[in-house]
Order: structure tokens, then C-alpha cells, then sequence
């Protein structure tokens, strides 16, 4: 009877993965033995000043005084698939009744040769671009936050953007503006509609910071962008290095900025990062990067240290108020033969760099286990075969414990009740 039991409580968490409920409850009660949610907690932020303004922040929203909050959350290929974060994104986006944010910093991966989330659609024809990443050291190019361009090959496209796909969301995103980032070797390109029923209620360019937005009459879902090349120089170059959906509502945008195999390394030659994380000043800024870092032959604590450190510091300076909350890696196998002992080496590293920043951990390392613990995740279909990403209902027990962590902070740093916070975060379906 008991086996039949976590058969069927498995099974509807499958379900409920797919669908982006709260399952968290419903896995505890089958796989609590392999989740250590002691550690699923935001370690230091109850002394740190940065914390206490972003909750301030976030509290302010939630009572309805009207307010964008800015988060970033950075990573590598748990972060490019969006899975987790998006899970995150929709709770915090539909916490109140009245906020109906944007959908924020997108990229469109197919262009690039490599995979989209799966929440939003942005298509063309791929056959006439070409996908420089950050993370592949053969690559070269002008990268911003997103950490990937697109180059445009031939002569002009169209490039289809939908702001949502395949995912039920509570509040369907609209947008009136779109801006366009992109790296122009030559001012011959053009950008017009797609679609003789659509017109442009303006379009601008801002050179310095490398981008273009195009403002709509009204708020839409979807819309048809055409990029011609008017220079025919065999050297002018049109690249896409992000590009954000924009309205006019409150609300939390949040940003998943992800590129498969990134590392600090990656980020690191982003030579535009800085200018456009000026553009945003974050509220919130989540680090998940480190899998790819200490899956490096010569990984080294300190240089990992550094390039974290250097990070932080950039962030500061973009907005000195900044909440950073460093997240330490899942545990995973190098090369599908043995456990990473390098996390471990991590774990210190970042939780002294929260200390010295007064920023905050969210130790999922720990969470799991620990060292070899990503076999026990795999063994209860929560990993793939490779032991480094997760499947559907991994990821949404991931996504849930982030939350969880998220609220439970929030609720003690605010003086609200515990669990009132969350009780409602449970009550959202996307």
C-alpha cells in the first residue's frame, strides 16, 4: 500500500511539475529523506542592510504602492533552459492582483543555433544567422548581459516575437515597447514592421549604449520585426545581443540572463555588461554561476574567488543598494564519473564572499546533500542521466525551494507572520 502511495504522489508531482504549481509539499512527503530543507534558508541575510531595503521594497509592492523591481538572476545552462527561474518569475509576478509587470531580457537562442526557453517564442530564419557564445573560447564578438549575439548573414529577415508560449500563466505578458539590443558595424540597417496592420508609434536609437526601442500605440503580445541591410558592404554586421519586452505596469521584473556552459570566465568577457547593467540598477541580483567554473582541469578556489569577487563589485557599482544573493552550485558528476569535489571548494569561497560583501547564500549544495548527492537525485528521477541538470520535476522542486527560501526571509525581515506569505504563493497557478 505505502509503495502504491509514493507511486501516485509521484506521478501528481510530475503532473503538477508540467503545470508549475506548488509541489513542494506533495515531494517532501516522498523524497524528504534526500532533501535537507534545514538548509533551504537566505544564510546571513537577517544582519545584511542590502536585504532589508530589497524586502522593504518588495513589501511596498505587495501593500500596493505602485513600483518596479528590478531582479537579475545569471547563470549558465539551468538558467538559459528557464525552468526554475521561471517558476520563480510567475509567483513573484502574480503575488499581488494588480501588478502585471513586463516580461523583461530575452534572447532569441534559435537564431543563435541553440535551445529557447520554452515560455516564449522568437523565430526567423535561422538559416541566416550565425550564434556567437561567450562561454566557447573559438568565439569572438561584442556581448552585453544576455552573453550571446546573434549575426545576421544575409541580406534581411523577419523575426517573430511572442511574449508567451506553451506555459499557462495567470496574467498573459503584453508589451509596448521593445528594446533591441545590437551591434552595428555600419548605420545601413533598417528596422521596420512586419505587418502592414501594425505601425511603429516611434522608434530610437541610442548608439552609446547600443540600442534601439520601438514603441507601440497600444499593448500587444506579439509582433513581426523586419531587419534589412541597406549597406551592401560585405562587412557591415547587424548582431542581436538581447533583447527586452516592456510595458507600462508595476510590478517585479525578472530577469534570467543564461548561457550553456557559462562560467565567471564567460561573463567576464561580456564587454558590454557593465553599461547595460547601468540601464536597470538592480533591486535583487542572483548569481548562479559555478558548475562550468568547477568543472575546469585546473580549477583554483582563489581565481574562482576573484572573478566572483570582481562580479559583486560590478554590481555595487551599478546600484551600491543592491541585494546579491550568491547561490552555491548543485552538487554533480565530472564527466558522468564521479562527484565534483570542486563544489565543495565553492561552498567555502561563497559563503566567505557573502560575509565580506554582507550579501546572502542560498546554499542548494548543502539542500541537496552534499557531495554525491546529485546520485540520490537521479536515482529518484529529480536529475537526468548526466547528473549536472534535473528533470521537469526537478526543476520545479527547485524552483519551489528558491521561493520558499525567498518568503520565509521575507516574512522575518518584515515582521509578518510566517508561512501568511507563503500560504498565498501556494495558492497561485500559472
Amino acid at each position: 500500500m505505502r509503495k502504491t502511495l509514493i507511486l501516485f504522489l509521484f506521478f501528481t508531482a510530475g503532473i503538477n511539475a508540467s503545470a508549475q504549481h506548488y509541489i513542494l509539499d506533495s515531494i517532501l512527503l516522498v523524497h524528504g529523506q534526500i532533501i535537507h530543507k534545514e538548509h533551504n534558508t537566505f544564510a546571513y541575510a537577517d544582519s545584511s542592510d542590502s536585504f532589508r531595503t530589497f524586502f522593504g521594497k518588495l513589501d511596498s509592492l505587495y501593500e500596493g504602492h505602485r513600483k518596479n523591481i528590478q531582479i537579475f538572476h545569471i547563470g549558465g545552462s539551468h538558467i538559459q533552459a528557464d525552468f526554475y527561474s521561471n517558476k520563480v518569475r510567475e509567483y513573484l509576478r502574480n503575488i499581488t492582483p494588480y501588478t502585471h509587470s513586463s516580461r523583461g531580457l530575452i534572447f532569441p537562442y534559435r537564431l543563435a543555433g541553440t535551445n529557447n526557453p520554452l515560455n516564449y517564442n522568437i523565430t526567423g530564419n535561422s538559416a541566416l544567422w550565425k550564434g556567437y557564445r561567450s562561454s566557447l573560447s573559438r568565439d569572438t564578438a561584442s556581448w552585453g548581459l544576455c552573453g550571446i549575439a546573434a549575426t545576421l548573414l544575409g541580406k534581411e529577415d523577419t523575426i517573430r516575437i511572442k511574449a508567451n508560449r506553451n506555459v499557462q500563466v495567470k496574467s498573459p505578458y503584453t508589451f509596448n515597447k521593445i528594446r533591441l539590443f545590437a551591434v552595428s558595424d555600419s548605420p545601413g540597417y533598417s528596422i521596420t514592421p512586419a505587418d502592414t496592420s501594425m505601425v511603429f508609434a516611434g522608434i530610437s536609437f541610442n548608439t552609446a549604449e547600443g540600442y534601439c526601442e520601438i514603441s507601440f500605440p497600444d499593448t500587444v503580445k506579439e509582433a513581426g520585426l523586419v531587419i534589412r541591410k541597406n549597406d551592401t558592404s560585405a562587412h557591415a554586421r547587424f548582431s542581436i545581443t538581447g533583447l527586452e519586452l516592456l510595458n507600462d505596469f508595476p510590478g517585479v521584473i525578472y530577469h534570467s540572463v543564461g548561457v550553456n556552459g557559462a562560467s565567471f570566465k564567460s561573463y567576464n568577457r561580456c564587454n558590454l555588461f557593465y553599461e547595460q547593467l547601468k540601464m536597470y540598477k538592480p533591486d535583487l541580483f542572483i548569481v548562479s554561476i559555478g558548475t562550468n567554473d568547477a568543472g575546469e582541469k585546473d580549477f583554483d578556489p582563489e581565481k574562482y574567488g576573484n572573478y566572483y569577487d570582481s562580479l559583486i563589485r560590478t554590481i555595487k557599482s551599478a546600484n551600491p543598494e543592491c541585494a546579491i544573493l550568491l547561490t552555491v552550485p548543485n552538487d554533480s558528476y565530472y564527466r558522468k564519473k564521479h562527484p565534483n569535489r570542486n563544489t565543495g571548494l565553492q561552498q567555502t569561497v561563497i559563503h566567505e564572499l557573502a560575509r565580506k560583501h554582507g550579501q546572502a547564500v542560498w546554499d542548494f549544495y548543502a539542500i541537496m546533500g552534499g557531495l554525491g548527492s546529485s546520485q540520490q537525485w537521479y536515482n529518484r528521477k529529480l536529475m537526468v542521466h548526466d547528473r549536472v541538470h534535473f528533470t521537469t520535476a526537478g526543476y520545479s522542486v527547485k524552483g519551489d525551494l528558491l521561493i520558499t527560501a525567498l518568503i520565509a526571509q521575507w516574512e522575518k525581515t518584515t515582521g509578518r507572520e510566517p508561512g501568511s506569505l507563503l500560504n498565498r504563493i501556494k495558492d497561485i497557478h500559472e
